[in-house]
């Protein structure tokens, strides 16, 4: 007969083993969602051998795999926003209220395009954004993915102790062996079950965060997509009115441009090019006679004449109808905005592709972005050149000349003097086949940006500003 000191010790041992049982049974949930999550991945074989492990992906290519889907995510997105018929009413009434003097839709549309790249900024931001958040995603599940043998075992063992569970409480003298072996190999293999599936859960948990953050993400991209479908909007109407405002007799422009066209497809370099333009085509050669008078009579302004024009511009409001740069091009060193929101791809210097150092620096955008002056000047052609594709030179005085060229469409004209920040073109929807694109590994729009200084290229670096400001700090 058992004693009652027996029974007491009996009783003892069966609580605990409950209890280590139960506190175990009850993560049971986590692993159920790990078991969902994991439920298309292959279990270990009948031989209990699980497929190879294959070898580590390089990082910066998966980013870039999943950067490329995520555009491609985010295009179809597009295809389904569309403005309601109200906000299209609303842009054309604002447009009609506008003031319609030619200074008043010029600030307009610079003010617009300000805007536009603030957002095209927004939407590359989260689009790296999302491929980050995938990647660390696709990162989580090859982790759960490689321990499906693991949770095999994990749901194993709480299912056989879920079908065997410890004995009662309440336990007769007979049943002591059965109890005692139950508290022995709990005790040996629970610990290391709990820990793993305390890893799994952790990875489930950080799993569901991710798509959580991704979820957030791509709600507020919709809603800044939709602005910048509405501000490319409000541009197309404002460059419609500038059009009106602008126009020249049409016979006369059509007589230049196939000029033009004639000049560039006999020069044989860019300082050709530029000379021609500068000495043939009417529009270009009085514009640029023009300003350099302009800057002329700029340098024989006095000290105090100088400090009055530099702190009207540095004010915001340099002379709507100049028709020369508001500051001389040498001081605006850090003070520009790239022209187009997007990533850098090559610099000047780096290698081009074809055995030479490339003379200026390609930037990667999204498709339709639109490519704004960097700063004041005199358009002085537009149009296709050679194997640089469409292309746009400004003079932005002071001996320099700035080269833009990879664009789809341009909204600029030759012989017109344009301000900081004013729209120019608009990139198409997949990258121009160009000698400057040589070698380069996207199918991305690509925008290439040459400096020139009395003819020779030189690094445009030091102009760009530090800062991401939205706007060039000479802008009007």
């Amino acid at each position: 007969m058992p004693t009652p000191a027996s029974k007491r010790n009996y009783v003892i041992l069966s609580v605990a083993v409950a209890s280590l049982a139960a506190s175990v049974l009850g993560m049971s949930g986590w692993v159920s969602a790990l078991a969902q999550e994991q439920s298309t991945a292959a279990l270990p074989d009948a031989h209990g051998t699980s497929a190879p492990v294959a070898a580590a992906p390089d990082p910066a290519v998966e980013l870039e795999k999943k950067r490329d889907q995520t555009r491609s995510e985010l295009d179809a997105l597009s295809k389904t926003i569309s403005l309601s018929s109200s906000k299209v009413a609303e842009l054309q009434k604002s447009i009609e209220d506008l003031d319609k003097s030619t200074s008043s839709v010029r600030q307009a549309l610079i003010d617009s395009a300000a805007r536009r790249k603030a957002l095209e900024k927004q939407i590359l931001g989260s689009e790296k954004k999302l491929a980050d958040l995938g990647v660390k995603e696709d990162a989580v599940r090859q982790s759960l993915h490689e321990r499906r043998g693991l949770l095999a075992e994990v749901l194993a063992a709480l299912q056989r102790m879920g079908r065997n569970p410890p004995p009662a409480l309440l336990v007769t003298p007979d049943d002591a062996l059965a109890s005692v072996r139950s508290a022995i190999l709990l005790g040996a293999v629970v610990p290391g079950i709990r820990k793993e599936t305390d890893k799994l859960a952790a990875d489930l948990g950080n799993l569901a965060s991710l798509q959580a953050a991704s979820a957030a993400e791509k709600a507020g991209l919709t809603t800044t997509m939709t602005n910048s479908l509405e501000e490319e909007r409000r541009m197309d109407l404002l460059l419609a009115e500038n059009e009106k405002l602008s126009r020249s007799n049409t016979a006369e422009l059509n007589a230049e441009r196939q000029r033009s066209e004639e000049l560039a497809g006999k020069a044989t370099s860019l300082e050709s090019l530029v000379a021609s333009m500068e000495s043939e085509i009417s529009s270009v050669r009085q514009a640029t006679a023009a300003a350099r008078q302009a800057e002329e009579n700029r340098r024989l302004l006095t000290d105090e004449q100088r400090a009055q024009a530099k702190a009207a511009a540095d004010s915001g409001v340099p002379d709507k109808n100049r028709i020369a740069p508001a500051y001389p091009f040498g001081e605006l060193k850090a003070k520009l905005e790239l022209p187009v929101a997007g990533d850098i791809l090559r610099q000047f210097g780096d290698a081009d592709g074809t055995g030479h150092e490339a003379m200026g620096m390609t930037l990667a955008t999204n498709p339709e972005t639109v490519v704004t002056a960097p700063a004041d000047g005199l358009i002085v052609y537009a149009g296709a050149f050679r194997s640089y594709g469409q292309m746009i030179i400004l003079d932005a005085g002071d001996g320099y000349h700035l080269v833009l060229s990879g664009m789809e469409t341009m909204n600029a004209r030759q012989g017109k003097f344009v301000f900081a920040g004013e729209p120019l073109a608009v990139m198409g929807a997949k990258r121009v086949a160009s000698a400057t694109a040589l070698a380069l590994e996207t199918n991305r729009p690509t925008l290439y940006i040459e400096f020139r200084k009395d003819g020779k290229p030189v690094d445009s670096r030091p102009w760009w500003t530090a800062k991401d400001t939205g706007k060039a700090r000479n802008d009007s």
